[in-house]
């Protein structure tokens, strides 16, 4: 069994390399207007520029699992704004994807809390589409968009979860079929659990990543070891190995919070229990030391008894 390893973002050893400046509607507002284009295009080139910077970093460090930042691109989905952010950078969205492509990595995005089809409210669902259609044009502008992946939760459960699931069903398919193609569903640590998100990506033929420290929050009646294989079988529509969520408390009292780094007492546990499938998967890690955490964990996990490490961030059990 091969575990993949890999983190959102923001690679922390590396110098201002943020991929995640941004420019508020107000402070975009008060511009000249003549200067209001210019300073969209600077910050977006920024940020495209640390991205390649974070992908070199990522294929020396050979970390082939890696997040976006959904916020590439600033007011991209601002209805005042809307403004074509592919046109000027077709070069560097080009660069991107050949990285990518050459260097089969793993990459996605995962858009807000607020991008998802579970309110009674047409606005709503409507802000979802533009935001997952901002999305999906980064992949495409790329050129990734047949391996990328982009990312949600279900949503609320607006006190009525039968009703609610019934609404998602309903209001997904307002979502262009490639865009939902590319999509993927998550467990949340509030509302719908395991099951429930088990549930919706069957009947939706959607891939479910399972993020195992929001299950610790929100186990409901569940068994995790009578569903890990259901959920593993999800992703065979995309013919792609599973993809776990790992991080862990912050502390008993912000329990639902990530720590700067990865608990390996907290999730060895679901590795054990992974063992015993012996199917590839991989993990993305979402701890607030991001890269560093990864690195640590890929250590402590490699120094286990009967694991090798192969790589930088992968290991063979």
């Amino acid at each position: 069994m091969k575990i993949r390893f890999g983190y959102v973002a923001h690679a922390l050893d590396l110098w201002d390399a943020s991929p995640s400046k941004t420019l508020t509607f107000a402070r975009y507002s008060a511009l000249p207007k003549n200067e209001r284009m210019e300073k969209l295009k600077s910050i977006t080139a920024l940020n495209l520029h640390h991205s390649k910077r974070i992908l070199y970093y990522n294929i020396a460090h050979e970390i082939e699992v890696y997040r976006f930042s959904s916020a590439l691109v600033p007011l991209a989905t601002h209805p005042e704004v809307m403004w074509d952010f592919i046109t000027p950078f077709k070069k560097e969205w080009t660069e991107l994807g050949q990285l990518i492509k050459q260097n089969n990595l793993r990459v996605s995005f995962h858009p807000s809390q607020y991008t998802l089809f579970t309110s009674p409210r047409d606005e709503v669902t409507m802000n979802a589409v533009k935001d997952m259609e901002y999305h999906y044009k980064m992949l495409q502008a790329m050129n990734v968009h047949d391996t990328g992946l982009i990312n949600i939760h279900i949503g609320g459960s607006y006190g009525d979860k039968k009703e609610t699931l019934t609404r998602f069903h309903q209001n997904l398919k307002t979502l262009p079929v490639e865009i939902k193609k590319r999509m993927t569903l998550e467990n949340d640590d509030k509302t719908y659990d395991v099951h429930e998100t088990l549930i919706t990506c069957e009947q939706e033929s959607i891939p479910m990543v399972l993020d195992y420290h929001h299950f610790m929050a929100n186990k409901g009646d569940v068994e995790l070891d009578h569903y890990l294989q259901r959920i593993f079988n999800t992703w065979t529509t995309f013919n792609m190995v599973p993809k776990v969520h790992i991080s862990s408390p912050k502390s008993d009292q912000a329990y639902r919070s990530h720590a700067d780094f990865v608990s390996l007492e907290f999730v060895l546990p679901f590795l054990k229990m992974a063992k015993e499938l012996g199917q590839d998967f991989d993990i993305m890690i979402e701890a607030k030391q991001k890269n560093l955490a990864m690195q640590r964990l890929v250590e402590e996990v490699a120094a286990i008894r009967g694991i090798k490490r192969i790589t930088s961030s992968s290991v063979e059990w």
